[in-house]
């Protein structure tokens, strides 16, 4: 039994344990991927307080030693349902926990293309990491896929390996930051393409070229590639908690500022809640509000079942 189980282990779940072993509840965290979730990915961050510049491998690498450090348990698990109640189940592939409280700080996801052989060339020329896979792709030529501003730091660290980067966008405008894009256009190897999707992935066992298509004249382009990066958004995965807590049109939990739910116990905090700005500062944020909640809440519980006795 713990007071508070929290489901993800990015910079949302990772400090709403620190804040909760504070407060001297017992703590644990379930993971089913990596510990610091999607900015374990980002090659820089430049825009954390405190941090002039760091990894967010580096930067997530803080956020779990604090956390075991201060007391909290970590277990690798994939949570397949929660059952509500007056106490929480949480059940999971390797085992079952029971907790009087849940944080979902489940984050999201890479958002595919959604193409037919798309599955069956991850890791053989489509990528959605330029930080784990930018390197095998040195002295080639890939493009990212995507206008935003993942896009666009992704085609800064491939330009410095590949030989060339084409970075296709389908709006007609790039929606990532200015001094980004200024960066790019310094670049000799990097080419823009706007105003296209791509349609289809040609090659069997390792992507050999991608076909676009501009959204204005219709015309289909073939290019030859070695790689591609996907770098259009994220998505929620929330659909196995849709019986107890509310979800938008675009699957993100709803929850107020103070990161409650509709639902008694359980809260939501970090990139899986509807909220209008996705950061890291933003997410650990809602750690903190989520955990001091729920702490709240265990607080309350442990009063009326003792008043109870």
């Amino acid at each position: 039994m713990y007071d508070i189980v929290i489901v993800g282990a990015g910079p949302a779940g990772l400090t709403a344990a620190i804040y909760a072993r504070r407060a001297d509840k017992s703590v644990l965290v379930i993971e089913k991927e990596n510990f610091g979730g999607q900015i374990t990915y980002s090659p820089k961050v430049e825009n954390y307080p405190g941090s002039i510049q760091i990894s967010g491998g580096e930067l997530a690498e803080k956020f779990v030693e604090q956390a075991l450090n201060l007391g909290a348990e970590i277990e690798m698990d994939t949570v397949l349902e929660i059952k509500n109640g007056d106490l929480k189940t949480i059940v999971g592939e390797n085992g079952s926990y029971e907790a009087k409280s849940v944080i979902l700080a489940t984050g999201s996801k890479h958002r595919q293309l959604g193409l037919q052989n798309e599955n069956d060339l991850i890791g053989n020329g489509v990528s959605y990491c330029a930080v784990c896979d930018g390197a095998f792709y040195n002295t080639q030529t890939v493009a990212v896929i995507g206008g935003g501003n993942t896009a666009l730091q992704d085609a800064v660290l491939l330009s410095d390996m590949c030989k060339k980067v084409i970075l296709i966008q389908n709006l007609d405008f790039f929606t990532g930051e200015s001094t980004l894009l200024s960066l790019l256009g310094t670049k000799k190897n990097v080419e823009f393409i706007t105003g296209c999707v791509v349609e289809k992935l040609f090659g069997d066992t390792h992507l050999s070229a991608i076909s676009i298509k501009n959204t204005s004249t219709g015309k289909i382009q073939n290019l030859d590639l070695d790689g591609i990066f996907v770098a259009i958004g994220q998505q929620p995965e929330n659909e196995k908690f849709s019986d107890f807590v509310s979800l938008d049109e675009y699957g993100y939990i709803v929850a107020d500022e103070s990161c409650l739910t509709g639902t008694d116990g359980i809260f939501a905090a970090g990139d899986c809640r509807v909220k209008g700005v996705r950061q890291v500062a933003t997410a650990v944020a809602d750690g903190a509000v989520s955990a001091l909640a729920a702490c709240r809440y265990v607080d309350n519980l442990n009063y009326s079942s003792k008043n109870s006795i």
